[in-house]
């Protein structure tokens, strides 16, 4: 083994961009105000335009930004929110947290994604959203989800917490008038260097409610009008991701290359059925957050891949509502429950370059050259 490549390399992106953080970071600290502010003022209005939305709202990470979006709507005790059976348990405990009931359903056939027609058959009186996670940075098939909601008079939260940059027909995901959260977890391909989220919306009144849900329901000094939190995003972060927003389209195209070249680097490997790749739908431009391979042989490649200085991860082992907080068990989830047992992700990041990835490519190929009938 001569080379590590890992599954994200932040330590990287500030050995490029050290200087204008460190710079940026101690403009914050001489100033002093390091809670909101007109640092998290100015990435607010910055990211907004970037995602081509008309509010943005920081918070204190991609988990608060769904539960400071949950309140803002005033889902609570008594109320249902259709999810995914497939993603980070953060889905399901920002429901579980407003006091709602989230409702699993089945992932889509050829994807990781919400399957439509499941959400529909999910609906009930006591419905009152469908959180929708655009898993891997795949976004979800926003049109037909958006008609159920329409038809049942629900509203819609999307969870981007993988899905900055990721691009839906002409837009980017985050544009919409409805409320959708991201994560700055150092990993994802827009990464803090410590937690931090967002909340981007279209309309005005519910971004000014968002605004008061962070800070614990506050509408004046000592004055709260509602339940929130202590979900507020703070200027060190702020400062750091506006220095790395510059830098997004860049990162983002990069993150696409790579995939790419994994895409046609595997190609026979699926052909002989050893393995399946991941595809972009029609219409749409994945983040990539994660380049997620499903096989039989899942075990096998994983070890292989760290034999030849290649990390993988598991995303996600079991179902949410396998969970054992959940206490629900499994069986209903047939499409989830299997991808639980063959999903693999392999680096795809932006810190790579084309020699990097072709060595992630040359591992993956090596590691499943002896697993001929099992994939």
């Amino acid at each position: 083994m001569t080379m590590r490549i890992g599954l994200a390399d932040p330590a990287g992106e500030y050995g490029v961009l050290g200087d204008e953080i460190d710079a940026a970071v101690a403009e914050v600290l001489r100033g002093g105000r390091y809670i909101l502010g007109p640092e998290v003022e100015s990435f607010e209005q910055e990211v907004a335009s970037y995602l081509g939305a008309a509010h943005a709202v920081g918070t204190s990470s991609g988990t608060d930004a769904i539960q400071a979006a949950l309140l803002a709507l005033g889902v609570g005790p008594g109320d249902e929110v259709i999810t995914t059976s497939f993603s980070f348990f953060a889905t399901a405990g920002s429901i579980l947290r407003v006091g709602a009931r989230p409702v699993f359903v089945d992932i889509e056939p050829d994807g990781f994604n919400l399957d439509p027609g499941a959400v529909e058959a999910a609906v009930t009186g006591r419905t009152r959203a469908i959180l929708v996670v655009h898993l891997f940075g795949q976004p979800a098939d926003m049109p037909a989800i958006e008609s159920v909601a329409r038809r049942a008079g629900v509203r819609v939260v999307e969870d981007a917490a993988q899905a900055f940059g990721a691009v839906l027909g002409d837009r980017k995901i985050g544009s919409a008038l409805h409320p959708c959260c991201f994560s700055f977890f150092p990993a994802k391909p827009f990464g803090a260097a410590g937690d931090g989220g967002l909340v981007t919306t279209g309309d005005a009144d519910l971004a000014g409610v968002l605004r008061s849900v962070r800070v614990q329901g506050a509408t004046g000094k000592n004055m709260h009008g509602r339940l929130g939190g202590n979900f507020r995003l703070d200027a060190i972060q702020a400062a750091i991701l506006r220095v790395k927003l510059r830098r997004m389209d860049e990162w983002i195209a990069a993150r696409r290359r790579n995939a790419a070249i994994l895409g046609e680097r595997l190609s026979p490997l699926e052909e002989r059925g050893l393995i399946r790749l991941p595809r972009e739908r029609e219409g749409t431009a994945s983040s990539w957050a994660q380049y997620t391979v499903r096989t039989s042989a899942r075990d096998a490649l994983g070890e292989g891949l760290g034999q030849r200085g290649v990390a993988s991860a598991v995303y996600y082992p079991l179902t949410m509502p396998a969970q054992e907080v959940m206490g629900t068990g499994v069986g209903r989830f047939p499409r989830a429950e299997k991808a639980c047992l063959e999903v693999l992700s392999i680096p795809v990041h932006h810190m790579l370059d084309e020699a990097q990835i072709g060595v992630v490519a040359s591992a993956v190929e090596e590691a499943l050259g002896g697993t001929e009938g099992r994939g």
